[in-house]
């Protein structure tokens, strides 16, 4: 299983930005591809996730008013939209993968990671 991140970069409070996840190696309708982040102060945390199988998504709590993900099972991606950026939403973003959706509460029963995306929101 492999799982590359781009689109990190700098941007400014109030910005969007997208980030790309593009998988290989399984088969995408048994999986569940999500999207954490890490800051060196905080844990790695689940941000969102989507059911590959039927598009069935979840969000945390800060992101579920300004950030979208969503699938492109011809281009075997996966996208994170980042709406309406903060600078609290500078971190290191992960792709991750796992069979189960509760992965998304929990970055140790994570399967599979990307090497990390680094996102900078100025103020």
């Amino acid at each position: 299983v492999q799982l590359v991140e781009s689109g990190g970069g700098l941007v400014q409070a109030g910005d969007s930005l997208t980030l790309s996840c593009e998988v290989s190696g399984f088969h995408f309708a048994d999986y569940v591809v999500g999207w954490f982040r890490q800051t060196p102060e905080l844990e790695r945390v689940g941000v969102a996730a989507i059911r590959l199988r039927d598009g069935n998504t979840l969000y945390s709590k800060s992101a579920k008013d300004r950030f979208v993900i969503s699938s492109d099972v011809d281009k075997n991606k996966v996208y994170l939209q980042m709406n309406a950026l903060k600078p609290d939403d500078t971190a290191v973003y992960f792709c991750a993968a796992d069979r189960d959706q509760n992965m998304i509460y929990n970055a140790n029963w994570v399967s599979h990671w990307g090497q990390g995306a680094q996102v900078a929101v100025s103020s």
